[in-house]
């Protein structure tokens, strides 16, 4: 999954970003746990999840404020 654009992510409604949400904490979840017991192929995934993480929340909380 590449990186998330905000403007594309401005597109979605509130329902699908709060899936993509929930996703991609479940992903960095699972990603977490797999470091733990082995090696991850690709580390540079944890920087862009939490990203757009960031871009997701900061989308919601521009709508809930408007």
């Amino acid at each position: 999954m590449a990186r998330q654009r905000p403007d594309d992510l401005r597109q979605l409604s509130v329902e699908d970003l709060e899936r993509k949400l929930a996703e991609l904490t479940d992903e960095r979840f699972r990603l977490r746990f797999r470091s733990a017991t082995e090696a991850v192929e690709n580390p540079l995934r944890f920087r862009t999840i939490r990203r757009d993480l960031a871009r997701i929340r900061t989308i919601l909380r521009e709508r809930k404020t408007a």
